[in-house]
């Protein structure tokens, strides 16, 4: 090696250093890829992506045939830098340590940490590149890869250790999926991304969630005169309605308004003829997760359903449109009944009926209040007092401060909501 001039082995030396940057970008490019987007690209019949896709699946094999190369590069680097150190600086007992020292600079600057860098910043983009050189360097050195990875296999069967299958994506769970939408920014239009993140609260949010609450059921008393139910029929916003006797436990049966229809046309306009329409009501809990009950729905052939408890007592009533507005929002107007939430005024402020749901002023008015216990205004502030509070009493919940502007008939009627500071303080009550 003395014989060979100073000039070829600072040349060689910077060429085995640029090998190691080769391995060492491809390493991290290929380990950096998108696992997802890869399987997209190869079904697209991106040529690069098959390569990847192909070396991704044997992953042991893309690993040995990059760190051998990389290995036998490193050492003839290291070998390479002492004989120059050598010749350089002769023969003195501290000369092989500044060799060791400069070659682990150069490869730590020039070899490992700048091209991992630059590899996992275009993973894409360099890992297809790389992939046809690596292909055939695998086909080349395979007895090689093949022998040393016996030993590896060897020794992981020891340890008891099984590597996870290559070139398969990881399993993400729900909550991962949501924090992916959330965070994938202008890639998703806002209001696609919204619809997503309602899909998988689904799972986590029940029937008694977004169902109408018994107080604000429009019903039908049978027992009632028939005028007040003719005048109901034919005022009435819905096309089911729920029928009972008397009092609302007693449940006679769900009445389709479009019969009720045929029966005027007929001029056979009856309580009795009323009551042979009626069709059995089909009952649900009330702690059904919202996908499964979409799923009973479609599997039952049914859209309206009444929300028991435990006890078999009707805590209110479900329909499929209630679903599908909490997947999508809100594209039918609103009945009569349902207490309107509007936005922030120019003094902060929303009044709000105390029968609004908890999910709907969380949503609207970009809130966090509690929907662990009661799932309206009204049922939140009473758990909040113990009792029934007087018009004027102003309260804080979750940072939100609120004013009890009216209260009837041991009911919280208006609440006027104040836009709580971004350092709002938890539960407590105000002076």
């Amino acid at each position: 090696m003395d014989d060979i001039p100073l000039a070829l082995q600072f040349g060689t030396l910077v060429v085995l250093l640029l090998l190691s940057a080769f391995f060492s970008l491809a390493e991290t490019s290929m380990m950096a890829l998108n696992r997802y987007r890869l399987k997209h690209l190869v079904k697209q019949g991106h040529r690069g992506a098959r390569l990847a896709h192909a070396l991704l699946a044997r992953t042991d094999q893309l690993l040995g045939v990059i760190l051998l190369g990389n290995t036998l590069v490193a050492a003839g680097a290291a070998t390479l830098a002492a004989m120059i150190a050598h010749q350089l600086l002769g023969v003195h007992k501290w000369v092989p340590g500044v060799s060791a020292i400069a070659i682990t600079l150069a490869l730590l600057i020039f070899s490992e940490i700048t091209p991992k860098v630059i590899g996992a910043a275009h993973a894409e983009r360099i890992a297809f590149a790389v992939s046809y050189v690596l292909t055939p360097m695998l086909k080349v050195l395979y007895p090689v890869v093949w022998f040393v990875n016996l030993f590896v296999s060897a020794l992981l069967t020891l340890l008891r250790f099984k590597p996870p299958a290559g070139g398969e994506p990881q399993r993400l769970t729900a909550e991962e999926l949501r924090s992916l939408v959330l965070e994938a920014g202008h890639y998703i239009p806002k209001n696609h991304r919204s619809i997503l993140v309602n899909l998988f609260d689904l799972e986590r949010t029940t029937v008694e969630d977004v169902m109408t609450p018994r107080a604000q059921i429009e019903a039908v008393d049978l027992e009632a005169p028939f005028e007040r139910i003719a005048e109901q029929l034919a005022t009435s916003y819905h096309t089911r309605l729920l029928v009972y006797r008397n009092e609302l436990g007693n449940i006679a049966g769900i009445l389709h308004l479009r019969k009720v229809l045929a029966l005027m046309r007929d001029g056979d306009f009856e309580r009795d003829k009323i009551a042979e329409l009626l069709t059995e009501p089909y009952f649900i809990p009330a702690s059904t997760p919202l996908f499964a009950q979409l799923q009973y729905f479609q599997e039952n052939h049914q859209r309206f359903a009444l929300v028991v408890d435990e006890y078999g007592e009707l805590q209110g009533l479900m329909t499929l449109e209630d679903i599908i507005e909490e997947i999508i929002g809100e594209f039918t107007t609103s009945a009569p009944s349902v207490a309107t939430i509007r936005a922030w005024d120019k003094n902060n402020s929303a009044l709000v009926e105390g029968a609004s749901p908890l999910r709907e002023l969380n949503r609207k008015l970009g809130l966090s209040l509690p929907l662990g216990g009661p799932k309206t205004l009204n049922g939140l502030i009473l758990e909040h007092f113990q009792d029934i509070p007087e018009a004027g009493i102003s309260l804080k919940i979750a940072g939100v401060p609120m004013e009890i502007v009216q209260t009837h008939d041991r009911v919280v009627r208006t609440v006027r909501l104040f836009r709580p500071k971004a350092d709002a303080l938890p539960v407590e009550e105000m002076s």
